[in-house]
Parts: C-alpha cells; sequence; structure tokens
C-alpha cells in the first residue's frame, strides 16, 4: 500500500525523522491497524522520491521504538498491542457545530416518530420473521455456474459503466416474465431496474411528490413505504382495508397518489377483489391520481390462479408496478424492478441516474440467463411447493396447537395473520414472551407496518401476530409451535382443553 506522507514542507527535519514521525502518528492513532504489513523499503523509498537508506533508518527507528516488526521472509508489520491514541478529531467553528446539531435532532425527531425499517438479525431457535426466503433452497449450483459463465463471455461488463435503466438483457427478461406471469403488456424500454422495491419507492416520491402532497396509504401499510413518502414531505392519508383488501369507496379525492399492496395486503394479507381492483382504477381515472403497486410476493400463490396483476388491468397508463427478487431468491442480490408509464421513464431514469450509474453488472447478467433460460421459472415451481406445504403444516399446527388464534392472509405470500383470543394477551406482550422461550413472533408494529390514525387504538390490530413461514421447515414450525402453546397454556390464553 502507498502511505500518505508528505515530505514537501519538511524544512530543516531530517527526511529519516520525517518519515519516522508521520508512520509514528498513523500507528498511533489507528490509521495503520495492529499487524498491517507495511510497504517494502524499495517501493516506499520509490513512492517519497528518498533514497532506500533514508527509508531503512526510518524503519530502524520505529523497529526499536517497538511500534513496527520484520518478520522474516515475510516483510515488516505494525506490532499487534501497540497502545493507541485514537485520532485527533478537529473542533468545528461553534456555529457549524450548532447548524449539524440542529439537523441531526431533527432526523431523530423523524426516527423516533416513524421508525425505519429495522435490519433484523436474530439468535432465536425458530424465527418466524416475515418476508424471508429460505437460504437452504436458494439454486446455489445453478448461480454459481451462472456467475462463472457470465465472466467468461463477456468479463468486460465488470469494467464498464452501465445503463442507469438496467441492463438490457434483464430488462428484456423481466418484460416477458411478467407478461406471462403477472398479464402485464410490456417492453423493456418502460422498465427500470432498481436497488429493491426500496429504491423504487424513492425514486417515485423523488419524481412524483411535492412537499405537502398527499398520499393514500393503506391502513395498516408497510412502514418502509410509509417513511419514505413522510421523509418527502407528504402527508399521509390513511384507507381502511378489510378482508377484501382497500376500500376504494373511502379514497380521498384530494390524494394525488395510492400506495397499495393489492395481491397479499402488508401486513393483514387479504387479496384485493377484482370489482375493488375496477372500482380503484376507476377512480384514479377520475381524479388523475397515480396508482403504486407494491407485488412484493406475488410469486407465491397458493389455491388456485393468482388474480392479475392491476397494472395489467389499467387501460390509461396510471399505474406503476414494483416487483423484486428478494423474496423468491434473497434481498441480498438487491435486485428489483418498476414498469412505468410512458412519461415518467425519462425523469425517473434522470433521478435514478443521480443515485448511481448502474446497478451492478454480473448480478444482472447472471438473472437475465436465468430467466430466459427457465432457470428462475423453475425455481418459482420448487419454491411454491415447499412454501405451500410449509403454510398448510402451520395452519394445521394452529388450529390442532392453538385453536383460539384465528387465522388469515393464508391464500398467497410468505407469511400468515394470526388473531389473539379477546380478553387475553396483546400482540406485543406475547412477542415479548415468545422471544425469551426462543421463537420469534411479532405484531405489526413490530413486522415492518404500521398503523395510522385511530387504527394504533384498534383492539383487533392490537391482537395481530405476523407468522413468516417460508425460511421454517415442518419440523421447525411444529417445534416452535409447541413452545408456544406452552407459552399460550402458562400465560392463561389457551383454551381448558389446551391448558
Amino acid at each position: 500500500m502507498q502511505l500518505p506522507i508528505r515530505l514537501d514542507d519538511v524544512g530543516t527535519t531530517r527526511l529519516q525523522e520525517a518519515i519516522a514521525g508521520q508512520i509514528r502518528d498513523l500507528i498511533l492513532d489507528g490509521r495503520l491497524a495492529a499487524g498491517a504489513r507495511m510497504p517494502a523499503s524499495r517501493e516506499l523509498a520509490a513512492d517519497l522520491k528518498v533514497s532506500r537508506n533514508t527509508v531503512v533508518a526510518a524503519y530502524a527507528r520505529l523497529v526499536a521504538e517497538g511500534l513496527i516488526e520484520t518478520r522474516e521472509p515475510l516483510g515488516t508489520f505494525v506490532t499487534e498491542g501497540v497502545v493507541r491514541e485514537g485520532p485527533a478529531v478537529l473542533p468545528l467553528a461553534h456555529g457549524h457545530y450548532c447548524s449539524l446539531g440542529a439537523q441531526r435532532r431533527s432526523l431523530r425527531q423523524r426516527e423516533d416518530s416513524h421508525r425505519v425499517t429495522r435490519l433484523h438479525a436474530s439468535a432465536l431457535d425458530f424465527d418466524f420473521w416475515v418476508g424471508r426466503p429460505d437460504a437452504r433452497l436458494f439454486p446455489m449450483r445453478s448461480w454459481q455456474s451462472l456467475l462463472q459463465r457470465m465472466l467468461r463471455e463477456d468479463a468486460h461488463g465488470l469494467c464498464e459503466y452501465g445503463d442507469p435503466q438496467g441492463l438490457l438483457t434483464l430488462r428484456e427478461a423481466i418484460a416477458l416474465h411478467v407478461g406471462a406471469t403477472r398479464g402485464i403488456a410490456t417492453t423493456a424500454e418502460r422498465i427500470v431496474i432498481t436497488n429493491g422495491i426500496q429504491e423504487g419507492l424513492n425514486l417515485l416520491a423523488c419524481v412524483l411528490l411535492e412537499s405537502d402532497a398527499c398520499v393514500a396509504v393503506e391502513n395498516p401499510c408497510y412502514r418502509g413505504a410509509a417513511n419514505v413518502f413522510i421523509n418527502h414531505g407528504a402527508r399521509l392519508l390513511p384507507v381502511p382495508v378489510d378482508q377484501h383488501g382497500l376500500d376504494p369507496a373511502k379514497l380521498p379525492g384530494e390524494a394525488a397518489v395510492v400506495y397499495t399492496t393489492p395481491s397479499h395486503q402488508y401486513p393483514l394479507g387479504s387479496t384485493l377483489s377484482l370489482p375493488r381492483r375496477q372500482a380503484l382504477l376507476a377512480w384514479a381515472s377520475d381524479t388523475g391520481a397515480t396508482v403504486v403497486e407494491d407485488d412484493y410476493d406475488s410469486d407465491f400463490f397458493y389455491d388456485g390462479a393468482p388474480l392479475p396483476a392491476l397494472k395489467s388491468l389499467d387501460r390509461n397508463d396510471q399505474v406503476i408496478y414494483l416487483g423484486t427478487f428478494s423474496k423468491s431468491l434473497g434481498a441480498g442480490l438487491r435486485i428489483g424492478y418498476m414498469v412505468l408509464p410512458a412519461d415518467m421513464v425519462a425523469p425517473v431514469c434522470h433521478a435514478k441516474a443521480l443515485l448511481n450509474n448502474c446497478q451492478p453488472w454480473l448480478e444482472q447478467a447472471a438473472l437475465a440467463a436465468f430467466i430466459a433460460e427457465g432457470g428462475y421459472a423453475e425455481h418459482l415451481r420448487r419454491m411454491r411447493h415447499a412454501y405451500a406445504a410449509r403454510r398448510n403444516h402451520l395452519c394445521t399446527a394452529l388450529a390442532h396447537f392453538l385453536p383460539q388464534w384465528q387465522v388469515d392472509g393464508r391464500s398467497g405470500g410468505m407469511h400468515v395473520v394470526a388473531y389473539l383470543p379477546q380478553g387475553g394477551l396483546r400482540a406485543h406482550a406475547m412477542e415479548m414472551q415468545a422471544h425469551a422461550c426462543g421463537v420469534g413472533i411479532y405484531g405489526i408494529d413490530s413486522g415492518n407496518a404500521l398503523t395510522l390514525g385511530s387504527a394504533d387504538h384498534d383492539d383487533t390490530l392490537q391482537r395481530v401476530i405476523l407468522l413468516g413461514y417460508a425460511a421454517l421447515t415442518e419440523t421447525e414450525i411444529s417445534e416452535a409451535l409447541l413452545r408456544l402453546r406452552q407459552l399460550s397454556a402458562e400465560s392463561g390464553c389457551a383454551s381448558a382443553a389446551i391448558a
């Protein structure tokens, strides 16, 4: 490595002292870590344009001080166990400090009011976290083969900036995929590749929302979307949800944008009925509003054929369709996409180019081949089969072990909703007790969902438990529910037969 040593203002200081002094500072303030390999004396002398003897002398001084050590024949390294002083921090001017402090307070207040979507990494024995696919089902061999093939056939893609709209071959593959599976007639020119749905929401907020714009959202709704709209200055207008999904009759006329999850409402799991889909599109046509369709887990539908996407029924080009591979392959892949109205492609691509030049080429190229060659469809078939079996097992086991828990939202997706019995523990208390015995279950507030207005105090919503089953085997589900049955009996929530 090249060290940041400057000798142009050394003055009367001897060169070896200046070099040793600056390396000493790098070590003591932690910028050179313990065990770090030092540059060879010949290389450092060439970088600094000094004689090698000067560098050798500086190194000898540091060896004598115990800061570096020579390990023949490997080289010279920073000594382990050096007591460090920590990096020096320059004081800010008072006015600048006050300004930053105010900004940080504002951000903290905003986070307190509307918690961001949180990372989830637990040490629980059995975790029903929502939306997590089973890593054990990832098509590892196929994916490794595709990555190696892309590198052999077209490795120059690693060294080029790509199109911010996304790799053309991937957009073409997605256009064919959503046409066949979701009924959406589109082309690659209407598709933008994103870093998951969350980036898509941010791009849309940048393009669509002005300060104090009104956005209608399902109540309860996905917290990640609500946070995006709030942080772009929008006012959220809650629309109630029932067993048929969002109620179009309750849509506010002043809404400029409607955000909905029609295939599997998040978090309550209902599917927007066909009459309501038609009513929503008629309302959008009358008001000129834009509809954002988040189709986050529609790859998984188990009881007959799924309803076509809302976008497939759109005749006025007012629906924006958001899709993702986070649920079918994995969130770490970070690939989602948008199907846009014609007049929005250019402004969204411009906003995307301001964020980054493109998504990573290698993953896009591999995914394009995976879809185009039929591997993705086969992978989805296996996933649906496995997840349907797990859903069925979970619902059967709940009916057996916890019959007082009413189950809903089971037609598709990767989670079901359980309603705790009235008069017993609320969801938050049950969640905490379950976590204490090694089982992860989640109330609405903990499951990346958000309730608005009076819904916060709705007794029904306070009894909702979200159970994501995709990442657990049938055996794991049974063992987890055995613990929940015992916990429910001990807390007095189970029926007398179970107790």
